[in-house]
C-alpha cells in the first residue's frame, strides 16, 4: 500500500487533507503526520508544523484554521505516540526528531523552504528543543506556555509532585488517554491514597498500576545537573539563535516558570539583534488560557481586551516573519503584558521595564502570626518582635488539604477555605491598606531568616490581594527545599539550629493594579498545606533522598521566622510604571 493515502474528506472547500503521511528519520524510524494544505493549490509557500504526544486528532481544528488561511501545516506524532514508530521517550528524543522534520518538509513541493513552529507546552518545549539544533530551513518559533524541563516540569525548584505520573498516563502507549487524564477526581482520590499511605514517592506509580521508567529516571535526578541540561538549549546554543522567536504566557500559567526561563536565557545569551527579534506576550491567563484566552477561570473574571485572537495573532507572526507581511499591530514593542485591576495592555522594549523599582515591607509580628485574623505585619520599618513560628508532621494526613475535591476546584485562586483551617500550622503577614491605586509588576522576592530543628524542609509561599470585604486572590507563588537554598544543584542539609537566610527569588511574574484600601497578605506554609498546592512530594525531613524516604523516617519540624534587627525579614514588592 502507498505510504501516503490522500483522502478527499471535504474537511473544508479551502483545505486539501492528507491523511498517514510518512516523514523518514535519519535512524530510519517513520514518524505519522497528517497535512493540511491550502485549496486550490497554490505556488510553494512557507510550512508551519507542530509535534506532539497528545495525538494528531486533537489539533484538526487549529490545523484547519492555518490552512484556510493560506498556511500549509503539518501534525507531526512524535515518536511512539499516534501512528508514529519508535518509543516515547519524552523530552530527549524532539531535538534530533525535530530537526530531521523541519529539513523533510524544507524539500516538499509545497514548501518554499521555510519552516516554523507552533505549539503550546510540550509542544512549545518541542519548538526549543529543535531550535536548540539549528536546522538550516527553521525560519521561526511561537513557543506558547513551553515547559524548561527541570525547572518547572517534573519539578518545580526541585520539589516533584504526584501530576507527573498522571501525565505519563496521560502519554502512556499510543493512544489517545484523554478521558482518564482529565478525569480529576478519579485522580485526587489516587493521590489522597498514596498521601494517607506513608509510602515513598517513588513507589507512587507502583501503587498508580503503571510502573514507570521515565518517572523512576526523572526521581534519581533531584537536582539540575548534566541530565536536565541535554533537555533544554545550553548557553552556547541561545547565544546562536538568531531566529524570530514570540514567546507566550500567563500570569497563571503553571509553565510560566519555563517559559520566561527560555526567555531570559535567550536574552542573556544572544546577541543584540536576536534580541529584538524575540518577542513576549504575558496575558491574564493560565496554562489552558495562553493557547485560547478566557475571561474567567479560577474564579476570577478579566476584562474583554484580555481575550486577544489568539490564532490571528500567530498568523500574523508567520506572514511578517517569513513572508515579508506587515509586523502585528499588536505587537507595539517587544514585551506586552495585561494589568489586572487595570484591565489593560501595557508595553515596554525588555521585561525589566515592567518594573520601576521595589518597596520593601518588613515582617514584624507579637510572636504569633499564625492565623489570618491575628496575623503580623508587613510595614515599611524593620521588625522587632519575637519569631514566629509552626510545627509540620508530615505523618499527619488529617485535615482539610487531604479533601477529595481540592484538586477540581474551579474557584482555586480566590478560595481561602483552607489558608482559614490552617491556624497555627503557617505563617500570615499582611500589609496596611494601600493609599492609592498601586500597579504592582514584576518579580515579588522574600528574603526571611529561618531556623529549622531538622535537616531539611519544604516552604511554599504565596502572595494575595485582600479586598475591603476580605476576599482576596492569589498573586504569586513560590517554593524552597531548604537543602537548596543555595542554588538548585547542589544539596546543602542544615546543620544548625541558628537562623539562615532563604531568599526566594523564583517568584511567578504578575501585573495587577492593587486598588486602593486593599492590602497584600503574605504566607508561608508547609508544601502542600494549601489548596493550589494539595498533594505535593512528601518531605519527611529525615535528610535522605527525598524521594525513598517514608513515613518510617519522618520527624516533625519546628520552624522558626525571625524578624528582628539582626534579621530583618523582608518582602520586595515590584511596582508598576504608573
Amino acid at each position: 500500500m502507498n505510504d501516503r493515502l490522500h483522502l478527499d474528506l471535504h474537511v473544508d472547500s479551502h483545505v486539501d487533507f492528507q491523511w498517514g503521511v510518512k516523514i523518514v528519520l535519519r535512524d530510519g524510524i517513520h514518524l505519522n503526520a497528517t497535512l493540511y494544505l491550502p485549496r486550490p493549490a497554490c505556488a510553494p509557500s512557507p510550512c508551519v508544523f507542530t509535534m506532539t504526544p497528545y495525538i494528531a486528532d486533537g489539533l484538526h481544528d487549529r490545523a484547519v484554521y492555518f490552512a484556510t488561511h493560506g498556511v500549509p501545516f503539518l501534525i507531526v506524532d512524535v515518536r511512539g505516540r499516534g501512528n508514529s514508530e519508535g518509543e516515547f521517550r519524552p523530552a530527549i528524543q524532539e531535538a534530533h526528531d525535530g530537526y530531521d522534520v523541519v529539513e523533510w518538509i524544507a524539500c516538499q513541493l509545497y514548501c518554499n523552504g521555510k519552516v516554523a513552529m507552533w505549539g503550546s507546552s510540550y509542544l512549545g518545549y518541542s519548538q526549543w528543543a529543535t531550535a536548540k539544533e539549528f536546522p538550516p530551513h527553521l525560519a521561526s518559533i511561537v513557543p506558547t506556555a513551553a515547559p524548561y524541563f527541570g525547572v518547572d516540569f517534573p519539578m518545580r525548584n526541585n520539589i516533584f509532585v504526584p501530576y507527573v505520573m498522571q501525565w505519563l498516563a496521560l502519554t502512556a502507549g499510543r493512544t489517545s488517554q484523554g478521558r482518564i487524564f482529565g478525569d480529576s477526581a478519579f485522580w485526587s482520590r489516587i493521590y489522597r491514597r498514596w498521601h494517607e499511605s506513608g509510602r515513598a514517592f517513588r513507589d507512587l506509580d507502583a501503587m498508580i498500576g503503571l510502573p514507570s521508567r521515565i518517572f523512576q529516571q526523572w526521581l534519581d535526578h533531584p537536582e539540575l545537573d548534566e541530565y536536565w541540561d541535554t533537555h533544554n538549549p545550553i548557553p552556547a546554543q541561545y547565544a546562536r539563535m538568531e531566529l524570530p522567536i514570540l514567546t507566550i504566557t500567563g500570569s497563571y500559567d503553571d509553565d510560566q516558570p519555563g517559559a520566561l526561563e527560555h526567555y531570559k536565557q535567550h536574552m542573556r545569551y544572544a546577541t543584540e539583534v536576536a534580541r529584538t527579534r524575540h518577542y513576549l506576550v504575558i496575558g491574564p491567563w493560565d496554562h489552558w488560557g495562553a493557547d485560547v484566552p478566557r475571561a474567567e477561570f479560577g474564579g476570577i473574571r478579566v476584562a474583554p481586551q484580555s481575550l486577544i485572537d489568539m490564532p490571528k495573532l500567530q498568523l500574523q507572526w508567520y506572514a511578517w516573519t517569513m513572508q515579508e507581511g506587515p509586523k502585528p499591530e499588536f505587537l507595539e514593542k517587544r514585551v506586552a503584558y495585561y494589568v489586572m485591576g487595570a484591565e489593560r495592555w501595557r508595553y515596554v522594549d525588555t521585561l525589566s521595564e515592567a518594573t520601576s523599582r521595589h518597596t520593601t515591607l518588613f515582617l514584624d509580628s507579637l510572636g504569633e502570626a499564625n492565623d489570618v485574623f491575628a496575623s503580623g505585619c508587613l510595614q515599611k520599618v524593620r521588625g522587632s518582635g519575637v519569631p514566629d513560628s509552626y510545627v509540620h508532621d508530615p505523618r499527619d494526613t488529617g485535615g482539610p488539604e487531604v479533601a477529595a475535591e481540592a484538586c477540581i476546584r474551579a474557584d482555586s485562586l480566590v478560595d481561602q477555605s483552607v489558608i482559614l483551617a490552617l491556624h497555627g500550622k503557617l505563617l500570615v503577614y499582611h500589609s496596611d491598606p494601600f493609599e492609592a491605586d498601586t500597579e504592582v509588576t514584576g518579580f515579588f522576592k522574600l528574603a526571611a531568616w529561618i531556623a529549622i530543628d531538622c535537616p531539611d524542609a519544604d516552604f511554599y509561599v504565596s502572595v494575595h490581594e485582600v479586598d475591603l470585604a476580605g476576599n482576596s486572590i492569589r498573586v504569586t507563588t513560590d517554593a524552597m527545599r531548604a537543602r537548596y537554598r543555595e542554588g538548585s544543584r547542589a544539596a546543602r542539609l542544615i546543620r544548625t539550629r541558628e537562623p539562615l537566610l532563604y531568599e526566594f527569588e523564583k517568584f511567578t511574574f504578575v501585573s495587577r493594579e492593587v486598588k486602593r484600601g486593599h492590602r497584600l497578605r503574605l504566607v508561608i506554609a508547609p508544601m502542600g498545606r494549601l489548596i493550589e498546592t494539595t498533594f505535593a512530594q512528601k518531605n519527611y525531613h529525615g535528610g535522605g533522598c527525598v524521594s525513598e524516604e517514608s513515613a518510617a523516617q519522618g520527624r516533625p519540624v519546628t520552624v522558626r521566622l525571625y524578624h528582628d534587627a539582626s534579621h530583618p525579614s523582608a518582602l520586595s514588592v515590584p511596582l508598576g510604571r504608573n
